[in-house]
């Protein structure tokens, strides 16, 4: 008898220590929420040296988190002109990757606009496409309405430097070409990039802009 009581007390504890390990197996356990994609920052001056005409700098800043895109510049579309301006990130591809962000804005100053915009790049191992258009639609006078636009096809030889060639079409100083074409050359240290540019490089009114800019 006390051979068969223990013998039941010690199945009656496996199956009791079976039917809880079994219950803690298919209890969900709790995941830690996501944590949200901190804020990226930049800020970038373009100077410009302009001949016969006025040297200025041209500030940029932008914030970014995950898709929202935010980007205030000073001079950029004319001079004495700054702008506000909100868009969308996107980005596909692995090998060939695409990153595109079209915007909205409003700028102010001595011009008064509506200006839709984007920006664009495009890479593929060391080379680069990148682009950024607009069109601003002036409140104050249509006749003023312009398209801007700066583009970039670069090659990195190695990880700090990068050289290509740049177009531009820019209302912020007066040049004797609609298009102004020209040769670029860029270094990188970390999260600071300088990058030197020369438009018209065989006309006698070489334009030379310097930009420099830090990634937070």
């Amino acid at each position: 008898m006390k051979t068969r009581a223990a013998r039941a007390a010690v199945g009656a504890a496996m199956v009791l220590l079976a039917s809880q390990v079994f219950a803690q197996e298919r209890t969900p356990t709790t995941s830690a929420p996501a944590k949200a994609k901190p804020w990226s920052f930049s800020a970038t001056a373009f100077g410009y040296s302009v001949p016969g005409g006025r040297d200025y700098l041209a500030p940029i800043l932008t914030a970014d988190r995950d898709w929202l895109h935010l980007e205030a510049r000073y001079n950029y579309e004319n001079l004495d002109t700054g702008s506000l301006r909100a868009g969308r990130n996107f980005s596909v591809g692995d090998k060939l990757v695409l990153e595109a962000t079209p915007m909205i804005g409003a700028e102010f100053g001595d011009t008064d606009g509506i200006v839709p915009g984007y920006e664009f790049s495009l890479r593929y191992g060391r080379f680069e496409l990148y682009s950024e258009g607009e069109y601003v639609f002036d409140t104050q006078d249509s006749s003023q309405n312009f398209f801007y636009t700066w583009s970039e096809l670069s090659y990195s030889p190695l990880d700090w430097l990068g050289v290509g060639v740049v177009a531009q079409r820019i209302k912020a100083y007066q040049a004797d070409f609609d298009i102004q074409r020209g040769l670029l050359a860029g270094f990188s240290y970390e999260r600071v990039e300088v990058t030197a540019y020369v438009f018209n490089p065989r006309a006698d009114t070489s334009v030379l802009a310097l930009s420099a800019g830090v990634r937070l």
